[in-house]
């Protein structure tokens, strides 16, 4: 993806593998989330993190190409200093 590390397939404590856990890039590949329908395979950086109600975090990633917005649950594996390091948005 962006930094170029052998992402594992398998993510602990999520359904699926969505995003990098050392760059927290993901790929624009879902047009719903997990129909590998899109098009555009714009680079998405995570630009903040959401706290739902349960406290669980969520990374938001926005397309570089065309601007399409995902959150994403994070993984038990993900650098906690990136995840830390994001603005939280509401």
């Amino acid at each position: 993806m962006n930094c170029g590390k052998n992402v594992p397939e398998k993510a602990p404590g999520t359904k699926n593998r969505n995003h990098c856990p050392y760059c927290l890039y993901s790929l624009h590949v879902d047009e719903e989330v997990g129909d590998r329908k899109a098009h555009c395979g714009g680079l998405m950086p995570a630009v903040g993190k959401m706290i739902k109600k349960d406290g669980e975090e969520v990374l938001v990633h926005i397309c570089d190409i065309c601007g399409m917005v995902r959150k994403n649950r994070v993984a038990g594996d993900d650098s906690i200093e990136l995840v830390d390091n994001l603005p939280a948005l509401l």
